[in-house]
């Protein structure tokens, strides 16, 4: 819902639960790709001494993931409705290289959402299914035969390999390509003008049901 949080006009984009979940899903993210690199990477396994040792690593990393998975679910759920891929969505696709090159203003008709943010989230969540399948192979190893363990090894690195590439395009799309998005995720809002130039379609909607906004 949009609002005036404060004098100079700015509106609500992530509330304070979005955000907090926002980060959690980041923290445990950065935790469990780093300990599973130290524990599948031989070139890595020097992280496994940042983290606590072998041991250790061996024992949250799964716990961790279980974090990540929650959270993930917990966003879903928030978002669901505005991760619909839409014929707007498809238009939006048409224009994808403006939009990398930075010509913003031809796809900036876009809902709270555009279809990049919406395929990558869309991609980290089937990543993070496939991690968590191919991961219990992998933390009750006793329970399933050879041939489950090998496939679940396979999954579970092709899925993490994804799954960071994603979080590469996201972290590069929220810096370079749409400046003002990672404030907009720490501070949870933003200005009228910004929200007119990236997504001007989620602006009317939210100026049409909240006349406050509209100021």
């Amino acid at each position: 819902m949009a609002q005036r949080a404060d004098g100079r006009n700015l509106i609500v984009r992530y509330p304070m639960v979005d955000r907090v979940v926002h980060w959690t899903i980041a923290g445990t993210f950065v935790y469990v790709m780093l300990t599973g690199l130290a524990l599948f990477s031989p070139p890595f396994f020097w992280l496994a001494d940042v983290f606590g040792g072998g041991p250790v690593i061996r024992y949250w990393h799964p716990i961790i993931a279980l974090v990540f998975l929650a959270a993930l679910a917990v966003l879903l759920v928030r978002w669901f409705k505005d991760m619909k891929v839409d014929a707007d969505d498809r238009r939006w696709l048409g224009h994808f290289r403006e939009f990398v090159t930075g010509d913003e203003k031809v796809v900036a008709d876009a809902g709270r959402f555009n279809f990049g943010q919406k395929a990558l989230f869309w991609v980290q969540s089937a990543s993070a299914v496939l991690l968590l399948l191919s991961g219990v192979t992998l933390w009750f190893p006793r329970s399933f035969d050879v041939g489950l363990r090998q496939a679940g090894f396979i999954v579970h690195d092709l899925s993490a390999i994804v799954a960071i590439g994603a979080l590469i395009v996201h972290i590069y799309m929220g810096v370079f390509v749409t400046p003002g998005s990672v404030k907009a995720m720490t501070q949870g809002t933003v200005s009228a003008r910004w929200a007119e130039a990236h997504h001007a379609r989620w602006l009317k909607a939210l100026r049409s049901a909240t006349p406050q906004a509209r100021h």
